[in-house]
């Protein structure tokens, strides 16, 4: 499966995802802080969704309610729940 997610309340814009039987396969980030994203995207790969989900929710940036991997998190959520 392919899923765009478009984030809200970071400097990246948006997520692209490839996702197979519950693993992530590759992760994109549009925008953000380019080293940063490439690392987590490739940390991810080979991940289940629910292991990057539960390491990466909640997570917040400076005085941000969210951040990149947060937003990753949800994205994942809303992929996989549809």
């Amino acid at each position: 499966m392919e899923y765009t997610y478009h984030t809200s309340g970071t400097c990246s814009r948006q997520i692209d995802i490839k996702i197979e039987d519950n693993i992530v396969k590759q992760v994109v980030f549009t925008g953000g802080c380019h080293g940063n994203l490439q690392g987590i995207s490739r940390l991810v790969q080979g991940m289940s969704c629910d292991e990057v989900i539960a390491k990466l929710e909640g997570i917040r940036c400076g005085f941000k309610f969210t951040s990149c991997p947060d937003q990753l998190a949800k994205a994942l959520k809303e992929a996989i729940n549809g």
